[in-house]
Protein backbone atom coordinates (compact mmCIF):
# COMPACT_ATOMS: atom_id res chain seq x y z
CA UNK A 1 0.00 0.00 0.00
CA UNK A 2 0.85 3.43 -1.51
CA UNK A 3 0.92 6.75 0.55
CA UNK A 4 -1.29 7.68 -2.55
CA UNK A 5 -3.96 5.33 -0.99
CA UNK A 6 -4.63 6.89 2.23
CA UNK A 7 -3.08 10.52 2.64
CA UNK A 8 -5.01 13.51 3.08
CA UNK A 9 -4.87 15.65 0.26
CA UNK A 10 -5.35 19.17 -0.21
CA UNK A 11 -3.38 20.80 3.06
CA UNK A 12 -3.55 23.02 4.81
CA UNK A 13 -0.48 25.70 4.73
CA UNK A 14 0.70 29.01 6.17
CA UNK A 15 4.07 30.74 5.04
CA UNK A 16 7.09 31.68 7.57
CA UNK A 17 5.27 34.97 7.97
CA UNK A 18 2.16 33.43 9.29
CA UNK A 19 1.41 34.54 12.86
CA UNK A 20 1.35 31.61 15.31
CA UNK A 21 -2.27 33.30 16.41
CA UNK A 22 -3.69 32.69 12.95
CA UNK A 23 -2.21 29.03 13.00
CA UNK A 24 -3.58 28.15 15.99
CA UNK A 25 -6.90 29.67 14.80
CA UNK A 26 -6.54 27.64 11.83
CA UNK A 27 -5.66 24.44 13.46
CA UNK A 28 -8.91 24.92 15.21
CA UNK A 29 -10.71 25.60 12.85
CA UNK A 30 -9.96 22.43 10.69
CA UNK A 31 -9.08 20.36 13.58
CA UNK A 32 -5.55 19.50 12.65
CA UNK A 33 -2.21 19.39 14.63
CA UNK A 34 0.11 20.46 12.37
CA UNK A 35 0.58 22.53 9.15
CA UNK A 36 3.13 22.50 6.70
CA UNK A 37 5.31 25.59 6.19
CA UNK A 38 6.06 26.58 2.83
CA UNK A 39 7.81 29.57 0.56
CA UNK A 40 6.09 30.03 -2.64
CA UNK A 41 5.56 26.18 -3.26
CA UNK A 42 8.76 24.76 -1.33
CA UNK A 43 8.19 23.10 2.00
CA UNK A 44 10.45 24.65 3.92
CA UNK A 45 9.25 23.68 7.65
CA UNK A 46 5.69 22.26 9.89
CA UNK A 47 4.43 23.66 12.56
CA UNK A 48 2.99 21.46 15.31
CA UNK A 49 0.43 21.99 18.01
CA UNK A 50 3.09 21.26 20.53
CA UNK A 51 5.54 24.04 19.06
CA UNK A 52 2.33 26.64 19.37
CA UNK A 53 2.14 25.47 23.17
CA UNK A 54 5.54 26.19 23.98
CA UNK A 55 5.90 29.55 22.48
CA UNK A 56 2.42 30.05 24.16
CA UNK A 57 2.87 31.97 27.82
CA UNK A 58 1.87 30.01 30.56
CA UNK A 59 -1.38 30.48 32.27
CA UNK A 60 0.44 31.50 35.51
CA UNK A 61 1.76 34.29 33.61
CA UNK A 62 1.03 37.95 34.83
CA UNK A 63 -0.13 39.45 31.39
CA UNK A 64 -3.13 40.16 30.63
CA UNK A 65 -5.34 38.44 27.38
CA UNK A 66 -5.11 41.35 25.51
CA UNK A 67 -1.15 41.34 26.00
CA UNK A 68 -0.71 37.72 25.15
CA UNK A 69 -2.89 38.09 22.10
CA UNK A 70 -0.62 41.44 21.21
CA UNK A 71 2.72 39.06 21.13
CA UNK A 72 0.72 35.41 19.42
CA UNK A 73 0.13 38.05 16.68
CA UNK A 74 3.74 39.47 17.24
CA UNK A 75 5.49 35.93 17.11
CA UNK A 76 6.02 34.56 13.35
CA UNK A 77 5.87 30.69 12.17
CA UNK A 78 9.45 30.88 11.23
CA UNK A 79 10.70 31.47 15.02
CA UNK A 80 9.26 27.97 15.92
CA UNK A 81 9.07 26.08 13.11
CA UNK A 82 10.94 22.72 12.59
CA UNK A 83 13.33 23.37 9.43
CA UNK A 84 14.69 19.89 9.46
CA UNK A 85 10.82 18.77 7.78
CA UNK A 86 10.73 15.48 6.99
CA UNK A 87 8.46 14.73 3.92
CA UNK A 88 7.27 11.99 1.56
CA UNK A 89 5.82 11.30 -1.78
CA UNK A 90 2.48 9.38 -2.96
CA UNK A 91 4.46 6.75 -4.13
CA UNK A 92 5.95 6.46 -0.76
CA UNK A 93 5.24 2.67 1.10
CA UNK A 94 2.95 2.48 3.99
CA UNK A 95 5.53 0.20 5.75
CA UNK A 96 8.53 2.97 4.95
CA UNK A 97 6.13 6.08 6.17
CA UNK A 98 4.93 4.17 9.87
CA UNK A 99 9.10 3.45 10.46
CA UNK A 100 10.03 6.94 9.89
CA UNK A 101 6.94 8.07 11.99
CA UNK A 102 8.05 5.53 14.66
CA UNK A 103 11.84 6.04 14.73
CA UNK A 104 11.68 10.08 14.40
CA UNK A 105 8.50 10.24 16.74
CA UNK A 106 6.63 11.97 14.14
CA UNK A 107 2.68 11.97 14.08
CA UNK A 108 2.19 13.62 10.57
CA UNK A 109 4.89 14.28 7.66
CA UNK A 110 3.93 16.34 4.40
CA UNK A 111 3.30 14.65 1.05
CA UNK A 112 5.13 16.10 -1.63
CA UNK A 113 4.49 16.01 -5.50
CA UNK A 114 6.83 17.54 -7.99
CA UNK A 115 7.79 19.98 -5.32
CA UNK A 116 4.72 21.18 -4.31
CA UNK A 117 3.10 20.05 -0.87
CA UNK A 118 -0.18 17.73 -2.11
CA UNK A 119 -1.36 16.60 1.25
CA UNK A 120 0.08 15.49 4.71
CA UNK A 121 -0.11 11.80 6.24
CA UNK A 122 -0.81 10.81 9.93
CA UNK A 123 -0.89 8.71 12.22
CA UNK A 124 -4.74 8.34 11.79
CA UNK A 125 -4.87 7.65 8.11
CA UNK A 126 -2.23 5.00 8.59
CA UNK A 127 -4.04 3.32 11.24
CA UNK A 128 -7.84 4.22 8.77
CA UNK A 129 -5.90 2.10 6.26
CA UNK A 130 -4.73 -0.66 8.69
CA UNK A 131 -8.26 -1.23 9.87
CA UNK A 132 -9.23 -1.41 6.08
CA UNK A 133 -6.43 -4.18 5.46
CA UNK A 134 -7.58 -5.94 8.90
CA UNK A 135 -11.47 -5.85 7.78
CA UNK A 136 -10.73 -7.34 4.05
CA UNK A 137 -9.33 -10.35 5.93
CA UNK A 138 -11.77 -10.53 8.45
CA UNK A 139 -13.71 -13.70 7.85
CA UNK A 140 -10.59 -16.18 7.57
CA UNK A 141 -9.10 -14.10 10.78
CA UNK A 142 -12.87 -13.94 12.22
CA UNK A 143 -13.15 -17.90 11.67
CA UNK A 144 -9.46 -18.71 13.55
CA UNK A 145 -10.48 -16.45 16.33
CA UNK A 146 -13.78 -17.66 16.89
CA UNK A 147 -12.27 -21.55 17.55
CA UNK A 148 -13.47 -22.38 14.40
CA UNK A 149 -11.65 -25.58 13.02
CA UNK A 150 -10.29 -26.29 9.52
Amino acid sequence: MKVRDVYTKGAITVTPRTSIADARRLMEEHKIRRLPVVDGDRVVGIVTQRDLLRATPSVATSLSIWEINYLLDKVRVEEIMTRDVVTVTPETSLADVAKLMIDRKIGGLPVVEDGRVVGVITESDAFRALVRLLEAGEPTAAGAHTGARA
